[in-house]
């Protein structure tokens, strides 16, 4: 009874807001409650909910999509409980191995002190000193965030994730690139999530923000637009060049997207050479954006690419091509397959059938027709 007297309360409260285009969004507070109903109805909610995750399902248009934002919320909140769970389970085995070597030191007070105890703390500095020089000395390596505009919330999470890793993996290299991320608006919808995220160590980061174009911040002639929908391949890594990586994670696959930018700007382009080092199979050769600073990274320091492609996902090939007779083999399957396309692009471009003079036709068919047609003096 009581589900049905909501449900009306509530179509009442909707038939007063209206669904015309002026018509108003429902206030956090009404929002609150009708998460709540959903929740008393068995629907599949977080058990707590912030403010943003409310203003955020406030500017949803349907209720479907509110729906599915709670879903996600909750198999978000499950996943963090199951995880602190683990955690808390690794502190106390910890806890009871610590509790037992004091037990046993009262046995006997000996120490090993021939290997020292080497502090995280001491790793972090050393870290932090090499990616302070690389931003006096260091190559740059520039991540393009001018594509917020074209990816769900969902997707820009998971594109700041991704930037996290590759500063992650930037930071303890050997030799770190110089990073960059340009066309970051102050405000928007990145800088939001990468403060969310660092919170106060987004300003300590040792990396190099702006908003300005990175077209605007180097010379033209030393970028490198690095896409995997150019017709160009990446055949060495130069350290006089200055590469760009889009930062896009496009679940509805938007070919073309970052190379259309690129081509706009008047940029050079490069995509890695999977087809000539990988058997790859069927699929997208797109890469996460930490796979491809290792790679980047790798081959830096290495200049192998048999070293570098080892951070391409085993799931997406059959392995590296064994000998040079299976990559000339490839080279010359693709030379063919785009000369093929080259033909037939030239055949479409020629004189339509119906302007071609008829006696042309009939004595290029009398040809084709005594060729093939087998002379007596001939042997089998």
């Amino acid at each position: 009874m009581w589900k049905t007297v909501m449900r009306s309360g509530l179509a009442e409260e909707e038939e007063e807001e209206g669904t015309s285009e002026g018509s108003e969004p429902l206030s956090v507070a009404a929002t609150r409650e009708l998460v709540e109903m959903w929740r008393q109805a068995g629907k599949k909610v977080p058990a707590n909910i912030s403010e943003e995750s409310l203003n955020i399902m406030q500017e949803l248009p349907t209720k479907s999509a509110k729906k599915r934002f709670l879903k996600y919320l909750a198999i978000k909140e499950f996943h963090k409980k199951a995880k602190k769970e683990k955690s808390e389970k690794k502190k106390e085995a910890r806890m009871e191995i610590i509790k037992q070597v004091k037990e046993n030191e009262e046995a006997s007070r000996l120490k090993n002190t021939y290997f020292l105890q080497f502090w995280r703390r001491s790793l972090d500095n050393m870290h932090n000193w090499k990616a302070a020089q690389a931003m006096v000395f260091g190559q740059p390596l520039i991540f393009d965030m001018s594509y917020e505009n074209y990816m769900s919330r969902k997707e820009m999470e998971n594109t700041v994730n991704q930037l996290i890793e590759s500063e992650g993996w930037n930071r303890r290299s050997a030799d770190p690139f110089h990073l960059y991320f340009c066309n970051l608006k102050t405000g928007g919808s990145y800088h939001k999530e990468f403060v969310k995220r660092y919170q106060d160590t987004w300003n300590k980061l040792l990396i190099t923000v702006t908003e300005k174009a990175h077209v605007d911040s180097f010379p033209r002639e030393q970028l490198v637009y690095l896409t995997a929908d150019s017709p160009y391949v990446m055949k060495t890594f130069e350290h006089d060049k200055m590469y760009i990586i889009g930062s896009l994670v496009d679940k509805s696959i938007q070919t073309g997207l970052s190379l259309a930018n690129a081509k706009r700007l008047k940029l050079a382009t490069a995509r890695l050479p999977l087809d000539e080092h990988l058997n790859w199979e069927s699929g997208a050769k797109n890469l996460t954006l930490d796979q491809m600073i290792r790679i980047l990274l790798t081959l830096k320091d290495t200049g192998s690419w048999e070293e570098a492609l080892e951070f391409v996902p085993k799931r997406k090939h059959n392995g590296f091509f064994q000998c040079l007779s299976d990559r000339k083999g490839v080279a010359e399957d693709l030379g063919s397959r785009k000369a093929q396309r080259i033909v037939n692009s030239q055949q479409k471009s020629k004189i339509t059938p119906h302007r071609t003079p008829l006696k042309l036709i009939k004595s290029a068919e009398n040809q084709m027709n005594q060729q093939q047609q087998k002379r007596w003096w001939e042997e089998e």
